[in-house]
């Protein structure tokens, strides 16, 4: 979600460069490996998000809905633990006092806002929201759905005491958006002693004529950085067994 705030009529957004995956094989088993996910919510993967005419092109190109659901249901028919890691701001969090450019966009359009953190009124149908379609996957009460991330990086919230907790030391990570929130917490989660899988596309990114290929960017450091980077087909597989 590389952006800046601009006149959506003035936006090129170009097409993105195809991922480059690794071919190695994975070891993960269900007592010791977790589905995580960033940011599965409308602002980013509906056509009717704040986003969409920044991420769209990508999203689309990368199949990043379907393939988020397939390994959605992978992980669940596999007995695999699902982690959600959101993206929510409140009415308090607008009082900020500066942030870098994606963050003053990010209020400055109310993307991901609730009214609170004590109701989920105005939250169902709003850009906070799951998409539609995976919430059977994540509102089956055994998905476990983290306190919000506030920037990119799970630094702030309980990602990484949640899946301690449950003896998770392998993460299967995907989610929005490439470059930012996904990259965040592949780095933290690295440095916190996690072996983290990357899937190449169950991701997407915005590619702005200025800042430039968010997703082009993500996948170079992904490859740097990750200790696999899949495809959903390969991921399903491994998930698979």
């Amino acid at each position: 979600m590389a952006v800046v705030a601009c006149q959506a009529g003035h936006l090129q957004v170009s097409r993105p460069r195809p991922a480059a995956p690794t071919t190695e094989e994975i070891d993960v088993n269900p007592t010791d490996t977790a589905l995580v996910l960033t940011d599965p919510q409308n602002d980013f993967l509906s056509p009717d998000g704040a986003t969409w005419q920044l991420v769209g092109a990508s999203v689309e190109d990368n199949g990043t809905v379907e393939h988020i659901e397939q390994l959605l249901v992978a992980a669940k028919n596999g007995d695999y633990p699902v982690f959600v890691s959101p993206h929510f701001y409140y009415p308090t969090d607008h009082e900020w006092m500066f942030g870098g450019t994606l963050e003053k966009m990010m209020h400055e359009i109310g993307m991901f806002d609730r009214t609170s953190p004590l109701t989920g009124e105005g939250l169902p149908g709003s850009g906070a929201d799951w998409l539609e379609r995976y919430k059977p996957y994540l509102d089956d009460g055994a998905t476990v759905i983290t306190s919000p991330h506030k920037v990119y990086g799970p630094q702030n919230n309980d990602l990484a005491l949640q899946l301690r907790k449950r003896g998770v030391s392998k993460v299967v990570l995907a989610g929005m958006s490439a470059n930012l929130c996904v990259e965040s917490h592949l780095r933290d989660l690295l440095e916190m002693g996690f072996d983290v899988t990357v899937v190449s596309d169950a991701t997407a990114a915005a590619n702005h004529p200025q800042l430039g290929d968010g997703y082009a960017a993500a996948i170079t450091n992904f490859g740097f950085l990750a200790g696999a980077v899949l495809t959903t087909q390969d991921a399903v597989q491994e998930l698979k067994g």
